[in-house]
């Protein structure tokens, strides 16, 4: 059994610690997150790698609420944004050590925001310098992120909901049930993947989702670089309408989450229309029916705007599946580190900086000290 499939396969007990957690010894972090959130004039959204799509899940239940969001990428946010007084800042990360993180918090202080840290990490810069952390001790994985990414998505969007007034026990308790069905789930998961042909190795697939399941199928996309080591994309199935489906032709591997109440009539029909163009489809979502695609996960009964919480695990599954089947270590990263901890290109090496790099930063140079 690989390291990626014990990950996936604990990862019902660390969501059930994680929503207990919430609702018992992290919850006064909770409370006090969300009341600066609320008094906050701009709150800001980011995270980098998976931590970013556990951004992705949460910024819809902000929006729904009433208490929109900016969701911005740690680089993007730290590159491309000046933030303005009275910020809050809710950062995303598994360690709190990933360089564009690191970095952040430096902004944040220059700016005088409040930084918000939900982290797996009580020892991570990010918990220790946030003014407030909230930290989910999930034990970390052994490679690719499957219980980080699943229960920073937790925290965050019971953060999310805690702000809008939604998150309490009855809330709670609904979530946790669901997470004990799942479990009850995996076999027969595995079972249909070891049957189905939709898995190829080789072939580029789409994912396709809406609303918090959208993180869920950025991180199938990423699950599919990372274990498989396999090209895929992913985007909004209502976006994908508009010119990508060009790219349609037959053999072509479609994901699709289908939302338990949002456009799910337009969904399966974009599903079935992917068929008859010759698409291969695999659909996850609650009550669907077993002949709708050529691969179906159908998922315990589940809040809708929660059931992200479990619609990522068959995917990881896939993933760590279709690996096997391209004679792939999902175990190890060919180049990517566990942690990015620097800025500078690929291959990890001490380097100078491009002379295209030199050449530019002399020629602003020379312009500043002409402009003095």
């Amino acid at each position: 059994m690989t390291h990626f499939l014990q990950d996936i396969l604990r990862q019902p007990a660390e969501l059930q610690r994680t929503i207990e957690y919430l609702r018992g010894a992290g919850q006064p972090s909770l409370v006090e997150a969300a009341t600066a959130i609320q008094k906050a004039r701009h709150v800001y959204l980011t995270g980098i790698g998976s931590s970013w799509h556990a951004a992705l899940t949460a910024a819809p239940l902000f929006s729904l609420g009433g208490r929109p969001v900016y969701a911005q990428d740690a680089s993007e946010l730290l590159q491309f944004a000046t933030i303005p007084p009275n910020a809050v800042i809710i950062a995303i990360s598994r360690t709190g050590r990933s360089v564009e993180i690191v970095r952040l918090l430096s902004k944040a202080s220059e700016c005088g925001a409040v930084v918000i840290a939900v982290t797996n990490s009580e020892n991570g810069l990010l918990a220790k310098q946030a003014q407030i952390p909230i930290v989910v001790a999930t034990p970390l994985d052994h490679g690719i992120s499957v219980n980080t990414y699943s229960t920073l998505a937790a925290a965050t969007c019971a953060l999310a909901s805690a702000t809008v007034g939604t998150f309490d026990d009855t809330l709670a308790d609904l979530i946790s049930h669901s997470i004990a069905e799942a479990r009850r789930f995996l076999e027969g998961w595995q079972e249909q993947l070891a049957d189905s042909s939709w898995l190829l190795p080789g072939s580029a697939c789409y994912f396709l989702g809406r609303g918090p399941s959208l993180g869920s199928c950025h991180e199938a996309r990423l699950l599919w670089e990372e274990g498989a080591k396999s090209p895929a994309t992913a985007m909004g199935t209502g976006p994908f309408r508009h010119g990508p489906q060009e790219i349609v032709a037959d053999g072509s591997r479609f994901g699709i989450w289908i939302d338990a109440w949002r456009m799910r009539g337009q969904d399966l029909t974009v599903a079935r229309d992917l068929k008859r163009l010759g698409a291969s489809v695999m659909l996850i979502g609650q009550g669907l029916a077993e002949n709708v695609a050529d691969l179906v996960f159908r998922l315990p009964e589940m809040p809708a705007e929660w059931q992200f919480l479990i619609d990522i695990i068959p995917a990881q599954l896939a993933a760590e599946r279709l690996a096997q089947l391209s004679g792939v270590d999902c175990d190890s990263f060919r180049l990517c580190s566990y942690i990015v901890e620097d800025e500078w290109g690929l291959l990890h090496e001490n380097v100078e900086a491009p002379k295209e790099h030199d050449a530019v930063f002399s020629k602003k140079a020379a312009i500043n000290k002409i402009e003095k």
